[in-house]
């Protein structure tokens, strides 16, 4: 399996794929307690996302179906994000003048973010868009692709 499905709700068409709906899926938040650095490495003590980990950790590419909630991703998408610390290790580095958390695997998916629209003006998408390209920087993927919801037609299988 190359491809894992991220969605808020919005149905994909894809087959021989890892789809994870943050609908379906109550995601706790983040609590702070660094268990997945100190006590479990690599391990959250919240297990909800444990399949995801691996799926998404050996995926070959991440597709992301997000809503956006004035004009920022939605709480659950979030915590999501907040809880994809085990899968970097309790390192800071100083590449390119910034501070990144230190790798725990040798690769990370690669990222399609599509995202229904709901923005008041070209600046709001701007920063939007930035922020998403940024998180995606600091989770090591290499190829990155922010769009609007109605560029993607569909989902393609990736073989």
């Amino acid at each position: 399996m190359k491809t894992v499905i991220i969605t808020e709700g919005i149905s994909a068409l894809a087959e021989s794929t890892y789809i994870f709906d943050l609908y379906q899926t109550k995601v706790k938040a983040c609590c702070g307690c660094w268990s997945c650095w100190l006590k479990t490495p690599g391990r959250c003590i919240f297990n909800e996302l444990d399949t995801l980990y691996y799926h998404y950790i050996n995926a070959e590419r991440i597709i992301y179906l997000a809503k956006v909630k004035k004009g920022f991703i939605s709480s659950e998408l979030k915590a999501f994000f907040d809880r994809m610390l085990p899968l970097y290790l309790p390192y800071i580095s100083v590449k390119t003048e910034e501070c990144m958390h230190v790798p725990r695997y040798s690769h990370y998916p690669d990222v399609e973010f599509y995202y229904e629209e709901e923005f008041e003006t070209d600046r709001e998408r701007e920063v939007f868009e930035n922020y998403i390209k940024r998180t995606f920087y600091q989770f090591y993927s290499k190829l990155i692709v922010v769009k609007p919801l109605v560029a993607c037609d569909k989902v393609e299988e990736v073989n």
